[in-house]
């Protein structure tokens, strides 16, 4: 191999090498900045002012509530409707988790309580007759906006809207009344408000099953923030919807982010080639370097 060509090699593995650098990045976290808005559907009128949204693990379609709480419905991932289930005596349905089993845990904003409740399409649930417990006191338009479920230990994790913004972590207890809610950490991401939030743990091994998403309608901003509030990546929503509030994530990686009018956007990503491929990249050329070194000499 003529001197020019080993040269080549040379500066092709410098800049293979250079590549395995951002890698630690990705590695811990999912990175939103892989993620395009992929498509969007309108949702039924049963879902009118989408305030929140799921993703259920064991049927592979999504669950919506709106903020009138008057319905919890199901769509498919392209807002085929499949059903719906009346709400009796909910006024300001913000939160909206999947806990297995066809089971819903349902929070109410302003009075900060949160409901368990079974999924029966075509029937009507009184909220006076599930389990709930309350999370804090009454206050205004500034608090439970969003709860999620951790898969792989039972957690909850809720935030606050605002005055302040708070992330709390901890176990909610239907049977007893009872919870351990506790703040995981003081938000300071840089945003007006916190409007939702879905953890990955259901990505159980991977590198960012710590980290979770949190939406903020007011800045119009989806975050991927660390279990110490560490801002990871971050996704632009201002040239998509200023209404949007709530997110989800499915199995294979899809986000799903709901807003008022109502719509759902699915955010899907580009993928990251794994560092075994940049490994192998770079003994192949190290070994073509070797054989020119030998044939030079």
């Amino acid at each position: 191999m003529p001197f020019t060509s080993f040269k080549r090699v040379a500066t092709t593995a410098a800049v293979v090498a250079s590549a395995l650098a951002p890698l630690a990045s990705h590695a811990a976290g999912l990175d939103l900045s892989r993620y395009s808005l992929t498509s969007s559907f309108a949702l039924p009128s049963t879902a009118s002012e989408s305030s929140a949204i799921t993703w259920n693990w064991n049927t592979g379609t999504l669950f919506v509530v709106g903020d009138e709480g008057e319905y919890i419905t199901e769509v498919t991932r392209s807002g085929t409707l499949v059903g719906s289930m009346r709400l009796s005596g909910f006024a300001d349905t913000e939160a909206l988790t999947y806990i297995g089993n066809g089971e819903f845990v349902i929070g109410e904003e302003r009075i900060q309580d949160v409901y368990k409740l079974s999924y029966q399409a075509g029937t009507t649930v009184s909220r006076n007759s599930l389990q709930s417990v309350s999370l804090g006191a009454t206050v205004g338009n500034i608090g439970l906006e969003g709860i999620s479920l951790d898969r792989r230990n039972g957690q909850f994790v809720t935030v606050k809207e605002s005055s302040p913004q708070a992330v709390q972590i901890g176990t909610i207890d239907f049977a007893g009344g009872t919870h351990t809610m506790t703040n995981l950490f003081t938000p300071n991401l840089g945003v007006s408000d916190l409007s939702d939030v879905q953890l990955l743990g259901g990505f159980a091994g991977a590198s960012f099953a710590d980290n979770m998403l949190i939406y903020s309608q007011e800045s119009q901003r989806l975050l991927e923030v660390s279990r110490t509030g560490e801002l990871i990546s971050s996704f632009s929503f201002t040239t998509v919807s200023g209404i949007a509030e709530g997110v989800t994530i499915a199995s294979d990686g899809t986000i799903f982010i709901t807003d008022e009018s109502p719509f759902v956007y699915a955010l899907t990503a580009t993928p990251v080639p794994e560092p075994e491929t940049y490994a192998m990249m770079l003994a192949g050329l190290a070994a073509i370097a070797g054989v020119t070194r030998r044939r030079r000499a």
